[in-house]
């Protein structure tokens, strides 16, 4: 029997996993040999994966994006990578959405247990991975400033309430992007580098290949140093109605890279799926299909998702 860890925080999402910690081993145990491990302070998921990943073949998180991106960069960094199985309890669960993983526990751990594996592509930001989305500029610090209290209360509209505080303040960011036949420098009011269907709640790239090795660029010009409405109108569109609609916009510039670097200042921040990793210039490199995480077998999925 395959061995599976299961790990995450009992006190995040109001108890929700740690009340139903039991029917998920027992379902999880039909299949695997299960071992429960509590995440007890920051860092401590990464520290038993880091340390005991290798010995096993699956690995179970429960949590919000920010939970998966720290096991998928444990994950990242072991010899012998486990597969990934995901029950999304955070406030958004992009992730999720963008793979249909359900967000119903009890339907998520069933995907775990009957669902197929799908190779996933990943993105390494200098020594930090990320699978999903990385930005900065317009919008990139509310998911870490927004208090955990006011989160878990209030949902996504703690997200667009912090967001409304910050954007009319909110810097230009200068850089100069160098890939493989060219470079673009300029003042923008945010970079954003996404691998995801959905980024905020919001279907920002419904076309998106998760398995190509590309991540779809884009750059939204701001002309002052301080990004004034109508670019910030010209962005919120750009979330509502997806990045498909502004390809070819004058004000907007866009690529599907494999390999980049981004010059900028130093107290430039960086977000990597919703947490901020950096600041200052970084390199990209899309690890393509770097890991494999569990996802439905439905036809819904199969025409979104390339080459599953």
């Amino acid at each position: 029997m395959e061995r599976c860890l299961f790990i995450y925080n009992p006190e995040s999402g109001k108890g929700k996993i740690k009340n139903k910690e039991k029917y998920i081993v027992d379902r999880l145990s039909s299949k695997f040999d299960v071992e429960v491990v509590h995440s007890q302070y920051a860092g401590n998921i990464s520290k038993v994966i880091l340390e005991r990943g290798n010995e096993f073949s699956i690995i179970v998180g429960a949590g919000g994006d920010g939970t998966l991106n720290e096991i998928i960069d444990c994950v990242m960094r072991l010899e012998n990578k486990p597969k990934i199985g995901y029950i999304p309890s955070g406030t958004v669960n992009d992730v999720a959405h963008s793979l249909y993983i359900p967000r119903k526990t009890k339907k998520a751990v069933e995907n775990i247990l009957t669902g197929q594996p799908f190779s996933h592509d990943i993105m390494k930001i200098n020594d930090r991975y990320g699978i999903y989305v990385c930005a900065a500029g317009l919008f990139t610090d509310t998911s870490y400033v927004t208090d955990q209290k006011i989160k878990k209360k209030l949902g996504k509209v703690a997200y667009m309430f912090n967001g409304a505080k910050s954007i009319f303040k909110t810097k230009a960011v200068n850089l100069k992007l160098s890939y493989e036949g060219g470079e673009i420098e300029g003042k923008y009011a945010i970079i954003l580098i996404n691998n995801s269907r959905y980024t905020a709640g919001m279907k920002v790239n419904r076309y998106v290949n998760l398995n190509d090795g590309l991540v779809d660029v884009m750059l939204v010009e701001s002309k002052k140093d301080i990004v004034k409405f109508h670019t910030i109108v010209r962005t919120i569109f750009m979330f509502l109605r997806g990045i498909n609609h502004y390809i070819n916009k004058k004000h907007v510039h866009h690529f599907q890279l494999h390999e980049f670097k981004v010059e900028t200042g130093d107290n430039t921040v960086i977000n990597l799926d919703g947490e901020k990793v950096s600041a200052g210039s970084f390199n990209v490199e899309v690890i393509k299909s770097g890991v494999e995480i569990i996802v439905p077998k439905i036809h819904k999925l199969q025409k979104c998702i390339k080459n599953i």
